[in-house]
């Protein structure tokens, strides 16, 4: 009998709709840095910097434009689990890089986009509202679960705009846990089990995959590493190898190579 499956960790929606507006705010202050040479540079595969700093904007605004419309009533679109929403993601890119270059082409005033983005927003969006359905490009999905998805989108993205213009921008600490709670919840969903520890302090602790299960003391099979590289490996950023050599990450025992498990999200 292949090992069960875990139901997916619960979010207060208050806690994480703060985190995403936050983490947000921390991007528009470092967005109106931004100097034309900069926002020319390259910023993520074939985006510039003005295109990822735009993209950046629909992580909030997806949820608006979903808040706008009538409640689903369920039907023919089935509704998607926090768990399943990083494997659902990678179908989207095409789309997703086509709206995204016509809405920097469409945005020369990038100050302005991020203030109506945020104002919309936080008019829009409940904090006492999770259970209520909006549409996703997936199916349906519970808002409070969507906001969790918000914190990846925003976490990965200001990483990804770091690291293109060099700029020190801060995370939203209630934001970087639970991205990096997601998509290690999303790791021992995909290859369930108890044989290997997967340690990324302070924010989370999973096993994951079959063979024997430890019970008490050190765990034979252990993997850890810091939540940037952990998001930086789920999403591609980072391979696994180039990990392992850099020390960004350890890992102790015949089973603790996840290599063939990464990334998590296309």
């Amino acid at each position: 009998m292949p090992p069960a499956k875990k139901r997916p960790r619960a979010y207060n929606i208050s806690r994480t709709r703060t985190a995403v507006l936050a983490q947000f705010a921390h991007v528009q202050d470092a967005v109106r840095t931004l100097t034309p040479e900069q926002l020319a540079l390259p910023g993520l595969g074939e985006w510039t910097v003005r295109e990822l700093a735009a993209h950046l904007t629909m992580a909030l605004e997806r949820v608006s434009r979903a808040m706008e419309l009538p409640e689903p009533a369920g039907g023919p679109k089935p509704e998607t689990s926090l768990l399943e929403w990083p494997f659902s993601t990678a179908g989207n890119a095409a789309g997703i890089a086509d709206h995204t270059r016509n809405l920097a082409g469409a945005s020369p005033d990038l100050g302005a986009l991020y203030e109506a983005t945020a104002a919309r927003f936080a008019e829009l969006v409940p904090a006492d509202a999770g259970e209520r359905l909006v549409t996703i490009r997936s199916g349906t999905m519970r808002l409070g679960d969507f906001l969790v998805t918000r914190t990846v989108e925003l976490v990965v993205h200001t990483d990804d705009l770091h690291r293109a213009t060099g700029l020190d921008i801060p995370y939203d600490r209630q934001a970087l846990a639970a991205c990096t709670r997601l998509l290690a919840d999303a790791l021992a969903d995909k290859a369930p089990g108890g044989s290997v520890e997967v340690r990324v302090p302070p924010f989370a602790v999973v096993q994951c995959i079959g063979g024997p299960r430890h019970t008490r003391g050190t765990p034979p099979n252990v993997v850890e590493t810091d939540p940037l590289t952990w998001i930086r490996l789920a999403t591609g950023r980072t391979r696994w190898a180039e990990a392992l050599e850099a020390a960004q990450v350890s890992a102790s025992g015949e089973r603790a190579d996840l290599a063939p498990l990464l990334p998590l999200m296309g």
